[in-house]
């Protein structure tokens, strides 16, 4: 007898300015569930992204990846060194935050329509992708926010009295591009939020949860992994 599977496609999704992107959908065994709209690190949506994103089907949710680099070059997919390093380094320059934050409030939109969406959407994300779900927690509409080893963090928390919903940061405890003091300054934003959770990893570097990657570290993936989900259903580990 087959056993029901992720199934996945690519989608349109209608931008606030009325033109069209791509982003990866994968629907769980079930066929419904709550929904997560999963941002890519700097190298697109590319295959670990998309089986990231297959992952989270397994889980039980409603994912879709958009294609956040759209606007520059729709379809970007680089591995993670030589000249795939530069031009990720030279796409994730070149991007407006701010019109991200606005496609990503699309995204959430296009997930939330979906019949097989139910319940809460999460933004859930990875270095680049961590900032901006970081962000879409501010200002995309979604019900909560995870934030995977997000680079730049201690830019934008002038912005943390404005994220209402509950927020997941996993920091590497060996990461050569955000610092101790980051760290720290991320801890005492939200010193004041019960619903704010913040995770070091001892011994992990940034990019651990990426198998592709040398950084990959399998202890930090899995742990993370287990309380993104408790978190995603509403369980916090402070309460």
């Amino acid at each position: 007898m087959p056993q029901p599977t992720v199934s996945t496609q690519w989608i349109d999704i209608t931008s606030h300015d009325e033109q069209t992107f791509k982003g990866y959908l994968a629907l769980p065994p079930a066929g419904k569930g709550p929904g997560i709209v999963l941002i890519q690190e700097i190298f697109g949506v590319n295959h670990h992204i998309r089986s990231v994103a297959e992952q989270y089907a397994l889980d039980g949710y409603v994912v879709l990846a958009p294609d956040v680099f759209w606007r520059q070059e729709p379809g970007v997919e680089l591995a993670y060194e030589g000249d795939d390093m530069d031009k990720a380094f030279r796409l994730v320059g070149e991007i407006d935050f701010t019109v991200a934050v606005k496609d990503l409030a699309s995204t959430v939109q296009a997930l939330r329509q979906r019949p097989e969406c139910e319940g809460e959407v999460a933004s859930l994300g990875y270095c680049m992708g961590g900032i901006l779900a970081y962000l879409a927690g501010v200002a995309s509409g979604v019900d909560r926010a995870v934030c995977f080893y997000p680079g730049g963090i201690h830019n934008h928390l002038d912005k943390a009295a404005d994220l209402t919903v509950p927020a997941q940061f996993h920091f590497a405890g060996n990461d050569g591009h955000i610092t101790d003091e980051h760290v720290a300054q991320t801890r005492q934003a939200f010193a004041d939020r019960d619903d704010v959770e913040i995770h070091v990893y001892d011994g992990a570097d940034h990019g651990f949860n990426c198998w592709a990657r040398r950084a990959y570290h399998r202890h930090a993936a899995a742990l993370s992994h287990g309380r993104t989900l408790s978190f995603l259903e509403g369980a916090l580990e402070n309460a």
